[in-house]
This record gives structure tokens, C-alpha cells and sequence, in this order.
């Protein structure tokens, strides 16, 4: 009877470790190697790509932007403009411009109010329902043109041409 040792070194060797399988080995880290730097290579060019898209597409919104600011500004202006000349023909509720030896109705009617002549310097005159008086800048007349109704007219400024007024008219409150 024989006994076998297991030796190592008289041992058969693996198949994986020959030549043939270490070229083998070596084919397949190589292949992978060139498979996924391709893999990358088109994710990377896909990247640019949408980059350089999304550059594009920021560079026109850029655009667009500082075209509707412009519209904006101009639009903003004109309206500046359309609502001063707007103002200058039409002032505010109870607001009115006035110039030398013009008449006006005021107060829902009840007012009738005149300059008469060019302001001074220190006032202007004004007709108001028949009764003249010289009144300075922001001064008030208080009148009633009838019992339930008591109205104002108070001078906001004056110049040379033109003076503004406000005037308004109100019902009286019962006691």
C-alpha cells in the first residue's frame, strides 16, 4: 500500500494561470476597458451637447428679456405721457385748471367760477357764483348756494397763465 502526499509543487496548475488564460484575462480588462470609455465617451459628447444647447436657449431668453424690458420702459413712458396730457385735459376729480378771463362750472354744477384778469403777484381774482374776491395760494372760499349745500374752492397754485383750483360741493349734515 502506497500513501500519496499531496504536494504542492507537483500539483497540476490551474488552467486560468496558463499563458493562453492570462491572455484571455488580459483580452477581456482591455475590451472592458475600451467598451466603457466609448460608453463615456458618448454620455460626455450627449452632455455637451445639451449644454451647449441650454447656452444657446439662455443667450436667446437673455435676448427676449432685454427686448420686453425696453417695450417696457417705452410703454411706461408713454403712458408717463399719455396720462400728463391726459391730466392736463382732464385733472383730477375736483380739480380744475383755470387761465386769466376763463369761466367754469364746478361742484356738480352748482359752482360757476372765473379769473378775472392775469394772477399777481400776491393772489388772483376770482368770480365765484357773481361775488368777486382775491384769494392766495391756499386759501379757501366757503359758500352755500343754497341751504342743503355747502361748497369749497381753495387755490392750490397759481402762475402766471393759469391758476389751480379744487373745488367741491357737499351736502350739508342734518342736526
Amino acid at each position: 500500500m502506497s500513501t500519496r502526499q499531496y504536494d504542492p509543487v507537483a500539483a497540476p496548475r490551474s488552467r486560468l494561470w496558463t499563458p493562453a488564460g492570462l491572455v484571455l484575462i488580459l483580452f477581456v480588462i482591455v475590451t472592458v476597458y475600451y467598451l466603457g470609455r466609448q460608453f463615456n465617451s458618448r454620455e460626455l459628447q450627449q452632455r455637451d451637447a445639451a449644454i451647449q444647447q441650454l447656452q444657446s436657449d439662455s443667450q436667446r431668453l437673455s435676448a427676449d428679456i432685454a427686448d420686453q424690458n425696453a417695450n417696457l420702459t417705452a410703454l411706461r413712458a408713454e403712458l408717463m405721457s399719455t396720462k400728463a396730457a391726459l391730466e392736463a385735459i382732464m385733472p383730477s376729480q375736483n380739480t380744475y385748471n383755470i387761465s386769466p378771463n376763463q369761466s367754469l362750472i364746478a361742484g356738480d354744477g352748482r359752482l360757476t367760477i372765473g379769473m378775472v384778469g392775469s394772477p399777481g403777484n400776491d393772489g388772483v381774482n376770482l368770480n365765484v357764483n357773481g361775488k368777486q374776491q382775491k384769494v392766495a395760494a391756499g386759501d379757501a372760499i366757503h359758500l352755500s348756494p343754497d341751504p342743503s349745500t355747502t361748497c369749497q374752492v381753495q387755490v392750490q397754485s397759481f402762475d402766471m397763465f393759469k391758476a389751480m383750483l379744487i373745488a367741491s360741493c357737499a351736502a350739508t349734515k342734518s342736526q
